[in-house]
C-alpha cells in the first residue's frame, strides 16, 4: 500500500496534535456524546502542551461525517494551528485517544486503511417499481418506467469504492431501473457503463449480489462484461438483493464487497509478498524481524514493510534528524556518529522512516505470513553491507 495520503504529515514539524475518535451515529444522542468524546481529548492535549490554536482547528472537524451512518470514527491532525488531515474510520477506535508528540500518530490510520483495494460493487434487484423519486440523486437513472406489477423491473444499483474505507468513503455511484422485457436489450449498455467505471477506478474486483433465485437477470449482465472483467466477478447469492431500501442502500453494498475481501491483499501488495516470500527463502535473517526492518530502513534499502495485524513492536525506538537515521537504541545512532536523536514510539518510527525513505506498507492478516515479531521487510536492491545512517 503506498502511503502518499499521508504526505500532509510530513511536510512540516511537529509537534503533532492527533486524535482518533468513536464519532458513531448508531446511539441515541450521538452529538453530545461525540462532544463528551471530544472533551475529554481536548483536555488531554492541553495538558500535554498543545496550543489552543491546533486545538481550536482540530475542533471544527470533529462531527463533521454525521452524514455517515452506523458505527464509524475520525482520525484528526494538526499542527502549529492548522487542520493538516482528517480521515473516516470505518471501524471506531478501540478507545478514543490524544496524543501530542513530534511525530503524527498516524500508524492506527494506515493500518485501518490496508489493504486498500479498489472495488466495483453491483447489486441486482427484481421486483416492482420504486418510487420515481427514490434514487434520484443516483446517476444515470434509467427514466424509461412505466407502471406495472411486482417482478417487472430491474433494478441496477452499483458503486466504486476501496476496501475496507469505501464504507465511509464513497467513490461514485450509479443506478438504472429497466422493464424486465427491456433487460436483455439494454443489458449490454449497462455492462458498458459499469466497465467504464470498473476501469476508471481501477477495481481489482466486481462483487455482484443477487437474490439466490434469480439466475437470468445478473447472467445476462456478466455475459455483456468484457472478458478481462468476468474474471474479477464475484457473486455474492444469499438473497441480500431484497428491494428499495435493502442491500442496495448506501453502506450496505460493502458490507458484502467485506464478505468478500476480507482477507485479501490488493493485486500489488501480492505482488510484493510473493517477492518477500522469495527473498525470505535465501535471506531469512535479512528479511523478518524489527532487527532487520530497522537494519533496512537504516539503509534506505526497504522496498515494503510488512507488519501482522497485532505485530510485538517495543515499546520505542530511536530517531535522528534525518530520514535513514533510526535505530533500536540510542547507541546505535550514536555508534553511526548521529549526535542528534530523540526517543519516539515505534509504530510511529517505523511509519516516519517507511513514508520519508519512499518505502510501502503491507499490512497482513495474522496467520497469512508467520513472521518473527510480526515485522518483515522486503529489500529494494541486493543486499549489501550495512552503511552509515548519517
Amino acid at each position: 500500500m503506498k502511503l502518499s495520503f499521508l504526505d500532509p504529515l510530513f511536510t512540516e514539524p511537529g509537534p503533532w496534535a492527533s486524535v482518533y475518535l468513536d464519532t458513531s451515529r448508531d446511539i441515541d444522542d450521538p452529538d453530545r456524546a461525540i462532544d463528551l468524546r471530544w472533551r475529554h481529548q481536548r483536555d488531554a492535549l492541553l495538558a500535554q502542551g498543545a496550543d489552543r490554536a491546533t486545538v481550536s482547528a482540530l475542533a471544527e472537524a470533529v462531527g463533521t461525517d454525521r452524514s455517515l451512518p452506523g458505527p464509524h470514527g475520525q482520525a484528526l491532525f494538526a499542527a502549529h494551528g492548522h487542520l493538516a488531515l482528517v480521515e473516516e474510520l470505518p471501524e471506531p477506535p478501540v478507545r478514543d485517544r490524544g496524543r501530542l508528540d513530534v511525530l503524527p500518530d498516524a500508524a492506527p490510520l494506515a493500518v485501518q486503511r490496508a489493504p486498500d483495494i479498489p472495488y466495483l460493487a453491483v447489486a441486482l434487484t427484481r421486483g416492482g417499481q420504486w418510487p420515481a423519486d427514490e434514487g434520484a440523486a443516483d446517476e444515470g437513472v434509467d427514466e424509461g418506467i412505466d407502471d406495472r406489477g411486482p417482478g417487472d423491473h430491474v433494478r441496477v444499483v452499483s458503486a466504486t469504492g476501496r476496501w475496507p474505507t469505501g464504507r465511509v468513503s464513497p467513490g461514485r455511484r450509479l443506478s438504472h431501473q429497466v422493464p424486465i422485457d427491456a433487460w436483455q436489450r439494454t443489458a449490454p449498455q449497462v455492462a458498458r457503463e459499469l466497465a467504464d467505471l470498473a476501469e476508471r477506478d481501477r477495481a481489482e474486483s466486481i462483487v455482484l449480489c443477487r437474490d439466490p433465485d434469480d439466475v437470468w437477470v445478473p447472467g445476462v449482465l456478466v455475459n455483456q462484461l468484457p472478458t478481462r472483467l468476468r474474471s474479477r466477478v464475484t457473486v455474492v447469492d444469499d438473497g441480500c438483493v431484497t428491494g428499495p431500501g435493502g442491500a442496495a442502500g448506501p453502506g450496505v453494498l460493502e458490507e458484502h464487497v467485506g464478505r468478500v475481501l476480507d482477507g485479501c491483499l490488493s493485486a500489488a501488495d501480492e505482488r510484493l509478498a510473493e517477492d518477500f516470500l522469495a527473498q525470505r527463502a535465501r535471506h531469512r535473517r535479512r528479511s523478518e524481524g524489527i532487527d532487520a526492518a530497522v537494519a533496512a530502513l537504516q539503509r534506505g534499502q526497504a522496498r515494503a514493510l510488512l507488519l501482522t495485524r497485532g505485530a510485538r513492536l517495543p515499546e520505542c525506538l530511536w530517531l535522528g534528524i534525518q530520514p535513514p537515521q533510526i535505530a533500536m537504541s540510542a547507541a546505535d545512532l550514536e555508534a553511526f556518529g548521529v549526535t542528534s536523536f530523540r526517543e519516539e514510539p515505534a509504530d510511529a518510527a517505523l511509519l516516519h522512516a517507511v513514508v520519508r525513505t519512499g518505502a510501502e506498507l503491507i499490512v497482513l492478516p495474522p496467520d497469512r505470513i508467520p513472521l518473527t515479531d510480526g515485522v518483515g521487510v522486503l529489500l529494494r536492491y541486493r543486499y549489501a553491507p550495512a552503511q552509515s545512517a548519517q
